[in-house]
């Protein structure tokens, strides 16, 4: 561990990292001393207490972004989560940092994951039907570019088919004056994503276990699809959807392989769908 005792060094003396602006750089940092931590097997003296200096300074950094997290917690509980929010949104809206692939995750997913502090789910998972695709949530940047399109009103009830932990909904509900449900196959999922809209108190978040072949959608003014299912399944998802917008005007939202299906449909006009590792948007016609 004689060469990253360099780095140490200047981390040790970064003050920036301490300030809760620090976030992106406090990340890459943790990452960086988890991964020599989890190298490191020498026990020489000299080793030892490099190693303890690595844990110390791991252990401080991440003092400040579970205080960070608990401060945005608080502000989401007394009504001001958008604006507790609105520094690391509109970084991610404007699209600083660079990266934008889908199968990527930064350090706004660990913010998210500490605010929203989604507990282990307690019931055991259903079997998959056929069609549908094992869960990831949407990481946070593509959350919050994909809000900030939209720009949800008051009168908007976005659904998020296939909803998961319910990390779409939660945002909405949290960043937004709109309404939002989630629709979710795994009970276990939906159960968690209830206990943390109770205890953030976000009213406006529902989840609902069920299949999205068969769920209510008469409320929803925007459908979000992170390919949570493929195949004849998402074949029956798009042709109900098209009913719905035979009432009245909808937008489709996708990330990932289903938005070069849902671009096929003639019932929608694309406002971007070239590429599949970002958020596309449809209207109906």
């Amino acid at each position: 561990m004689t060469a990253p005792s360099f780095r140490l060094d200047f981390l040790e003396h970064d003050a920036s990292l301490r300030e809760p602006t620090g976030l992106r750089e406090r990340s890459d940092a943790l990452d960086w001393l988890d991964t020599c931590l989890a190298l490191g097997v020498s026990t020489s003296p000299d080793e030892t207490r490099l190693r303890q200096r690595m844990e110390s300074l791991a252990a401080e950094l991440q003092a400040v972004d579970d205080a960070l997290c608990a401060q945005i917690r608080q502000a989401i509980q007394h009504g001001d989560g958008a604006l507790a929010l609105r520094p690391w949104a509109a970084a991610a809206a404007s699209g600083a940092g660079g990266d934008d692939s889908s199968d990527r995750y930064d350090h706004l997913d660990n913010l998210i994951s500490g605010v929203l502090a989604l507990g282990e789910t307690a019931e055991p998972l259903l079997p998959l039907d056929e069609g549908m695709v094992f869960y990831q949530p949407t990481p946070a940047r593509h959350i919050f570019q994909l809000l900030a399109r939209l720009a949800l009103g008051e009168d908007d009830v976005l659904i998020d088919l296939g909803s998961g932990l319910g990390h779409v909904p939660l945002l909405v509900a949290i960043a937004t004056p709109a309404r939002s449900i989630g629709v979710e196959w795994q009970g276990a999922y939906v159960a968690a994503a209830r206990q943390c809209a109770q205890e953030l108190g976000l009213a406006r978040a529902h989840f609902e276990q069920g299949d999205a072949r068969v769920a209510d959608l008469s409320a929803g003014t925007v459908f979000y699809l992170y390919t949570p299912f493929g195949g004849d399944l998402l074949r029956a998802v798009l042709d109900r959807l098209q009913l719905e917008a035979r009432r009245r005007p909808i937008r489709i939202c996708t990330l990932g392989p289903c938005t070069q299906s849902v671009a096929r449909e003639s019932w929608l006009r694309p406002l971007d769908a070239s590429r599949l590792d970002r958020p596309a948007i449809f209207h109906s016609r």
